[in-house]
């Protein structure tokens, strides 16, 4: 079969690859403008994991014509074709994305008018004569929609950014809350340092406090509620169907009329339907010996699955390789093992070319020397070229010591600029940094300074902007095998560099993606987790504290954070077995983390939002890598362990159990009894915050 010229890279590192039907042909998208959107177009996406793994997205626009799709379905299954039917397919239509789909983008997605037939093209708009209003609508799964600008477009309950080019506004209702605002700032920051290349001015307005050159305002109308119906049933969420060809037309025959099912109900040799229509999502499940044309026909059964059924045409369609099943899927069976499992909770094991590859774990040494281990990681080389660190101080930029690269302050920013060559030419990355506690004088300060220093460099490098805890696994490459290292403070506080304390604890943990970072908290005992390894420096020892469940890894790092904060050697503590000096340094023993569920997850631990401010409860659930800045203060937050449920704040009991109890009831595997907690804010023990990296008990405050 020959195939596209633009899939010869596909799956080729991890990442996002996005292309754009046009004119039945395919046209990659910039990686700047990737969650751009025109409504007009249809899209096909392919994510690569480090293993690799593979999804495919077809996303639909709500505009786009019958050959657009059409074309955009033939692309979907030649690219599943080029990487062997191994890929999870979704099938996605503008307003209704999966949870997957809408992960890939935590600053959320933007819809744009429009499309290739009406001549709009994806540019990186340095035109400072732009002018749009976005809607931002969303809690956990955030969109923004182009509409008319228009003082009509508003309401009191939305944000809305006014993007005027050379000026971005973001506006907030009076009836907006917090983290409706706190959302709409990542949309806005997005916007200008993605889309302007960092070349515009962010102000945040308030309603009521409109500056003259947005005109007169008149009366705004209050905020609508949410639209979108749930309707949920208790029990049956799900049918199994058998797919054959038989007849020369694909038809669906019922295995089971409700779920939970079994595990030998699928037989490699076939496919099949889960219908779970209810939820307004349908799952194919290909065996990896049925004929192909079953399994190139997946797709296309599963849209007439939908139209005979009469769903509605924004039915959410994952399309799963024998072998490749997700955690949505298993949960409609009460009996799922994954190949080679061990008794007890097993890690899944995925069939077929997925898992033929070794997971090669991530060690940033080990990247100047394997190079295939730095393919696997998404690295544009071994991390051995020329590295420049400078710190934003007092709105500019300040060299910092290469003795201490790879060393950051939470409370500041810095510029990392990295310099290679590539088929005999230099290359250039500047790696924006942005730690959480900075201010967002030093945020607007950080993105001046990566545009004057892309300037003087004749705007040939590469930007990336990147948040705590979320670096690239090149970036931690950076830094010649040393872990992360995350100081308290910063010089972004009056007076400033913060002052070091007297005792100090280091919180060292590894990613799921095996880089390791050391984080400095609050020194207390109500920060250790067994799970992990913790350096704590007081005026005359060092300890270090190994948790049952730590790695090696994790315990190699420790040893260097050990090395720089002095204090002589360290004196190496196994938990359980700590002397009275070790407790006496952090103030007293407090109750910490210490069920390893963490390290041995029989599921990956979800997040949900859960509301009744419309008359009817509501839950939606957070995609992608969750962290505090998701828990929403005005809805009960569900936190799903597997074997718990914690429900936070306690806003009401009532509404607290009963969104709990619902979840649960409806849980689609048959779970039934667990444990149900209800979580005070404020008062989490770490049985909930251990779930959260690096949280933080002042969160709210930054909030206010």
């Amino acid at each position: 079969m020959v195939f596209h010229k633009e899939f010869q890279t596909a799956g080729k590192e991890p990442g996002l690859q996005v292309w754009r039907v046009e004119k039945m042909d395919l046209k990659p998208v910039l990686k700047q403008l990737h969650g751009n959107f025109f409504t007009g177009d249809c899209y096909v996406l392919l994510y690569t994991t480090a293993a690799p793994s593979y999804y495919i997205h077809m996303w639909l626009g709500s505009e786009s014509s019958q050959d657009e799709k059409g074309a955009a379905a033939i692309f979907t299954t030649q690219l599943d074709d080029f990487l062997g039917g191994d890929p999870v397919q979704f099938r996605e239509v503008q307003n209704n994305e999966s949870l997957t789909f809408l992960g890939y983008f935590k600053s959320g997605i933007k819809y744009k008018q429009g499309g290739v037939a009406s001549g709009f093209q994806h540019v990186v708009t340095n035109d400072m004569n732009v002018k749009r209003l976005l809607h931002i609508k969303g809690r956990r799964a955030i969109r923004a929609t182009e509409v008319d600008m228009s003082w009509s477009s508003f309401n009191r309950g939305d944000c809305f950014i006014i993007d005027l080019g050379k000026d971005i506004f973001q506006w907030c209702g009076s009836e907006c809350n917090r983290f409706e605002r706190l959302k709409a700032s990542q949309v806005a920051i997005d916007v200008r340092d993605n889309e302007r290349n960092g070349r515009a001015t962010l102000l945040m307005i308030e309603e009521g406090g409109e500056p003259q050159a947005l005109g007169t305002k008149p009366n705004i109308p209050a905020g609508s509620p949410d639209d979108e119906s749930v309707d949920r049933s208790n029990q049956k969420k799900g049918a199994l169907y058998m797919i054959s060809d038989a007849a020369g037309s694909m038809k669906a025959s019922v295995v089971a009329q409700t779920s939970p099912f079994k595990q030998e109900m699928l037989s490699p040799s076939e496919c099949y339907i889960l219908d779970n229509g209810v939820d307004s999502k349908i799952f194919i499940w290909k065996g990896p010996s049925a004929n192909t044309a079953e399994r190139n026909a997946a797709m296309k059964a599963a849209e007439q699955f939908i139209k005979e059924k009469k769903y509605p045409r924004h039915t959410q369609v994952q399309v799963l390789p024998g072998g490749g099943e997700t955690t949505l899927f298993k949960q409609f069976f009460c009996n799922w093992k994954d190949k080679d499992q061990t008794t007890g909770p097993g890690q899944a094991y995925s069939l077929g070319r997925i898992a033929k590859v070794v997971q090669v774990p991530f060690d940033s040494s080990g990247l100047h020397t394997n190079k295939t281990m730095a393919a696997q990681h998404g690295m544009v080389d071994d991390g051995s070229g020329k590295v420049q660190v400078w710190r934003v101080e007092d709105g500019d930029q300040v060299p910092v010591d290469p003795s201490s690269y790879g060393q950051f302050y939470g409370g500041d920013c810095y510029l990392v600029l990295y310099s290679y060559r590539l088929g005999g030419r230099e290359q250039h990355i500047i790696y924006t940094w942005q730690g959480l506690k900075c201010t967002q004088d030093e945020l607007a300060a950080s993105a001046f300074l990566t545009v004057r220093l892309d300037d003087s460099m004749g705007g040939s490098p590469v930007q990336v902007r990147v948040t705590q805890g979320q670096e690239p696994a090149h970036l931690m490459s950076l830094f010649k095998g040393k872990p992360m290292v995350i100081h308290l403070g910063g010089t972004s506080r009056k007076g400033g560099q913060s002052r070091v304390g007297s005792t100090r604890l280091f919180h060292i943990r590894q990613s799921s993606t095996r880089a390791t970072r050391a984080v400095e908290v609050e020194p207390s005992a109500a920060f250790l987790n067994t799970n992990d390894v913790f350096v704590l420096k007081s005026p005359n020892t060092v300890f270090l504290w190994r948790g049952v469940g730590a790695t090696e890894e994790e315990l190699a790092a420790a040893q260097y954070v050990t090395s720089f904060l002095g204090g002589g050697s360290a004196t190496e503590v196994s938990e359980g077995k700590e002397p009275a000096g070790f407790w006496s340094a952090l103030g007293g023993k407090k109750e910490y983390q210490t069920s390893r569920s963490l390290q041995k997850m029989v599921k990956p631990p979800r997040l949900f939002g859960c509301s009744n401010k419309t008359g009817r409860l509501i839950a939606e659930e957070v995609p992608g890598d969750f962290n505090q800045s998701d828990l929403a203060t005005d809805d009960v937050m569900l936190l799903d362990t597997w074997d718990q449920v914690r429900s936070w704040p306690e806003l009401n009991v009532e509404l607290s159990c009963l969104s709990a109890k619902d979840y649960v009831d409806s849980d689609p595997s048959g779970r039934r009894g667990i444990a149900i907690t209800t979580i005070k804010q404020g008062m989490e023990p770490p049985t909930f915050t251990g779930w959260f990296q690096a949280w933080d008990p002042k969160f709210d405050k930054k909030l206010e």
